[in-house]
């Protein structure tokens, strides 16, 4: 029997850079020498889309936004958490510019590689570009599901992914400070800022979370979670 497609609304990248596990010690030192360590203040922008890319970003620490826009309208793709990777896509030769945006939520701290080393060692290392292929596949399909889930979800489960999907893939717990303004979940989750905070307030009145200025509890983890899978 053919296995159900799950579709996960999960705007948090999940894909740790164990790639960098299959360099050997000299390239590993080969990789130091062509990395530099940028550090990013809340809001700042990490890469703009159009821009030449002459490197690979790996984020050290932080939370970074993943947008896409024409000067008018933006949609914002994912967030990256520490450990994941940033501007895989220029390590194909004929995409030379950057295909979105991204500004740090909160302040980060991003390994800047040198583009070209980073080719280097795909071609020289079989199990390093495997690595890289297995965490641009998990990328596609994390957007595709976020896409379905978009578009097929009502307001309330988009919300409930947000809150899951911080809790168990940024923080690993249900108790934190919560990094996003209401703007930014009216962002993620295509509402408005004052549907965001009408609905913060009924999963309050419910029971499921608990907030207190930036601290947000959540209380009733499982139907939360029914919410996010029944939309």
């Amino acid at each position: 029997m053919a296995k159900e497609i799950q579709y996960s609304g999960c705007t948090i990248s999940e894909d740790p850079c164990i790639c960098f596990e299959q360099l050997s010690k000299k390239e590993q030192k080969f990789l130091d020498e062509n990395t530099v360590k940028i550090k990013y203040k809340k809001g700042e922008i990490i890469c703009k889309q159009g821009s030449y890319a002459s490197h690979i970003m790996s984020v050290e620490s932080g939370l970074v936004k993943v947008y896409i826009d024409d000067g008018i309208n933006s949609l914002v793709l994912k967030m990256i958490p520490e450990g994941s990777l940033l501007g895989l896509s220029s390590v194909n030769e004929e995409y030379t510019t950057f295909q979105y945006s991204a500004t740090s939520y909160i302040d980060t701290v991003v390994n800047q590689i040198n583009i070209v080393a980073f080719r280097k060692l795909l071609n020289k290392n079989p199990g390093f570009a495997k690595s890289v292929i297995d965490i641009l596949n998990a990328k596609s399909v994390q957007i595709n599901s976020r896409f379905f889930c978009l578009t097929h979800k009502q307001s309330y489960g988009r919300l409930a992914d947000i809150i899951l999907c911080l809790a168990d893939r940024v923080f690993k717990k249900r108790e934190f400070d919560l990094p996003l303004s209401r703007k930014d979940l009216a962002e993620l989750s295509t509402m408005s800022a004052e549907t965001v905070i009408r609905m913060l307030k009924k999963f309050k009145e419910d029971d499921l979370i608990v907030m207190d200025g930036k601290k947000l509890k959540i209380v009733d983890y499982d139907r939360l979670k029914r919410i996010s899978e029944t939309g």
